[in-house]
């Protein structure tokens, strides 16, 4: 029992491993289209802001995952794997294709899939984290582009005055603080969905490591409202780490499929993602940022004129949004089904 808990927090902590190294694009993109930093020098300074993140924010959202989406009573290890193994086949097969789908509403939806596997529609919690949660995949983008536009349009008119050089100039410094913050609200929000994931297993199995001694002392967890550091340690580190290694199919698509974009560009929409996650963080509502710093990036480019934006490419990432939640679902549903033959519990 205990190694098969053990193992699956490590595929946990692979998921965030993987979340990093998918959507490494949402906090690089912008910064490496515009040129400002190389692909290895953006990757860095995204990977350090991540890891930042820990020391800056709370758990409110690792404590909506853990306990205000599915029904605690259900959840077993293998829920939980099957929950996993569904979020990572879909979230490999979306950064094949270059698409920068949401590897938050991919362990979302798994996590409800594999659930009501199990235990029939009964084990998912309906209430306020479900509404937020699925209101956020409408308002997430448009307020991304609401503030990616509004920004932009602050800054045209500010600097409408000054050389198109010495604005650019100016906004290729600007530009790493504003990519620096976006990579923070990033780790900020991300890291926490496995580390709510990885609570609600321990609590599942806390019986295991009641009496244990040692090192597996630390993997008792009495409710849901507790997040062991050890676990945040290790989940902004495995976050951080995948975003060192970059999705360069997906950079592509977001710094430069979508829209062109200069210094100043780059700065409104970065700043604007990154005011969008935060201020959902704060509120402990899971977001994604793939669909925050896309909305972000197309409002700066309507700015210019509609026609600027590839509404085409657009396209086939709202395409991506729609169907994440009940493919990873479905795709969870199966692992579940067919890890149930061979899991000791």
């Amino acid at each position: 029992m205990v190694t098969y808990v053990v193992l699956i927090v490590v595929v946990a902590f692979a998921f965030d491993f993987i979340n990093g190294f998918h959507d490494s694009a949402n906090s690089i993109a912008t910064v490496v289209g515009t040129r400002v930093l190389s692909p290895v020098a953006a990757v860095l300074w995204a990977a350090f802001f991540n890891f930042v993140a820990l020391f800056t924010v709370g758990t409110a959202v690792a404590k909506a995952i853990g306990k205000g989406m599915i029904n605690l009573d259900v959840v077993t290890p293998t829920v939980i794997l099957g929950g996993l193994t569904g979020a990572i086949i879909w979230n490999l097969i979306t950064w094949f294709y270059g698409l920068p789908s949401s590897s938050s509403h991919a362990l979302i939806g798994g996590y409800a899939g594999s659930a009501v596997a199990a235990a029939g529609m009964g084990a998912i919690e309906w209430g306020t984290k479900w509404i937020q949660t699925l209101a956020f995949i409408v308002l997430s983008p448009l307020i991304g582009m609401a503030l990616g536009y509004g920004l932009m349009v602050a800054v045209l008119w500010i600097f409408h005055r000054t050389a198109r050089g010495k604005v650019d100039r100016f906004f290729r410094v600007a530009q790493l603080a504003s990519s620096g913050l976006f990579s923070l609200a990033h780790g900020a929000n991300d890291a926490q969905k496995t580390m709510g994931i990885i609570v609600s297993l321990l609590v599942s199995v806390n019986h295991v490591f009641a009496q244990e001694t040692g090192f597996f002392r630390h993997m008792y967890v009495r409710n849901a409202d507790h997040i062991p550091f050890w676990v945040e340690l290790c989940a902004y580190t495995a976050l951080s780490t995948g975003t060192l290694f970059g999705g360069w199919r997906i950079v592509h698509t977001m710094g430069s499929r979508i829209t062109r974009l200069r210094p100043v560009g780059g700065f409104c929409a970065e700043t604007g993602g990154a005011l969008s996650i935060l201020l959902a963080t704060g509120f402990g509502i899971p977001v994604s940022t793939t669909h925050t710093i896309t909305g972000s990036i197309v409002g700066v480019g309507a700015t210019t004129r509609l026609s600027a934006v590839r509404w085409g490419v657009a396209g086939r990432i709202v395409w991506a949004w729609v169907l994440t939640i009940p493919a990873a679902a479905i795709m969870a549903a199966i692992s579940y089904v067919l890890l149930s033959f061979i899991a000791p519990i």
